[in-house]
């Protein structure tokens, strides 16, 4: 299924031919192609919708000078739909620039097809893998495993001060590369979590992995699941009166995450991402709550706000006289950019953000605190 979103009305030769007479015609406005591949079916509806919504308000309040084509494609879960789409729409649209699915194993299918093509990908996707393929066309604005998973692990052994860790993480490339980063780290701080295993995204009742976990007296829990899979953990947990710290991956900020618990059930439960909008922090992320509120009648997202970011970042470029697909992949492999919940910069491999926070919910409500950040993890900001 294909939605258009137009950034604005084309409307600007009218209004020119309108006033002509009155003197020079006003510069016309440009146009710039941006398709839209994001999963907004199957297991990743969740996290691919906010990251479409985030895409789409970007281009709604890019700069006033371009008029952005912006259609919509759904790539559900399937590495060859997303490939299919993405073909399409290089074909068809001659894209400066392509929004491309946070699914994992659609990336790494997508990006064979963006090299050959020379097309800049701008993803939220936080599989480690797709920025280690050395592709100069991959731009990820959502903090990858390097950084995700250093404030994940850094919190719970620095600030929770806990060592007997159960990580459970997802069968999909994303849980194994994040598994992967979480056990890397925490053998460097001397510990070995006393239990792990995968979970299929299908897998719905918790019982089982909770109480395999428990025999294991761990004093924390770690999650690398997805959305769903990460609530229906939280609720098994609470239901059963575990009694340990949840501390969870990006999924479980997600304010459609936390609505599908009772407040109650969220006591003790904290996760890693790159923002809270809704928790409004500054001036500028109050204003993009209300901006999307309004527009989606839902509360955004880490994921809507750092694909708001990465396309915010690429109209700019492209505003900026980055016109070409070349031009625009240069741009955003070498400027600085600051966005709503961080400042962007790629480290050569495509990985634009550096920094990361711990949310925490009291049980009151569904609105975290924001606990703790973690700026320039990887040091490429410098000083």
């Amino acid at each position: 299924m294909t939605h258009r979103i137009s950034s604005r009305p084309f409307t600007l030769p009218l209004i020119a031919a309108a006033i002509g007479v009155l003197g020079a015609a006003p510069a016309l406005a440009q146009n710039a192609s941006v398709p839209i591949l994001v999963p907004i079916t199957g297991f990743l509806s969740l996290e691919g919708t906010s990251q479409r919504n985030g895409a789409v308000l970007a281009v709604k309040r890019g700069p006033a000078k371009l008029n952005v084509k912006a259609d919509v494609s759904d790539t559900g879960t399937a590495p060859d739909v997303a490939v299919n789409a993405l073909e399409r729409v290089i074909s068809r649209d001659k894209p400066n620039a392509v929004v491309a699915s946070m699914l994992g194993t659609q990336m790494l299918a997508m990006l064979p097809v963006a090299l050959e093509a020379k097309i800049p990908l701008l993803t939220v996707s936080g599989t480690a893998g797709i920025t280690e393929q050395k592709n100069p066309f991959v731009f990820r604005f959502f903090p990858g495993d390097a950084v995700a998973k250093a404030a994940h692990v850094r919190y719970v052994v620095e600030e929770l001060k806990k060592r007997r860790i159960a990580l459970i993480y997802q069968t999909t490339a994303y849980g194994q590369g994040g598994r992967t980063e979480i056990v890397a780290l925490l053998k460097k701080a001397g510990i070995e979590p006393v239990f792990q295993e995968a979970l299929d995204v299908s897998v719905r009742d918790m019982s089982p992995v909770i109480n395999k976990a428990k025999e294991q007296k761990p004093d924390v829990i770690m999650l690398h699941l997805h959305s769903q899979p990460t609530a229906l953990f939280v609720r098994a947990a609470a239901q059963q009166k575990l009694g340990l710290p949840i501390v969870a991956g990006s999924a479980m900020h997600q304010p459609q995450t936390a609505a599908l618990l009772e407040p109650t059930e969220l006591i003790g439960v904290c996760a890693e991402t790159n923002s809270s909008p809704v928790s409004g922090n500054t001036d500028e992320m109050r204003s993009f709550l209300l901006q999307y509120r309004a527009e989606f009648k839902t509360d955004p997202d880490g994921f809507a706000v750092g694909q708001f970011d990465g396309v915010s970042m690429a109209l700019d470029a492209i505003s900026k006289g980055a016109t070409t697909p070349a031009e625009l992949q240069k741009a955003l492999a070498s400027r600085t950019y600051k966005g709503l919940a961080m400042t962007y910069k790629s480290d050569g491999k495509g990985n634009m953000a550096h920094s990361a926070i711990i949310i925490c919910y009291d049980g009151k409500d569904r609105i975290p605190r924001v606990v703790q950040r973690y700026d320039n993890v990887t040091g490429v900001l410098g000083k």
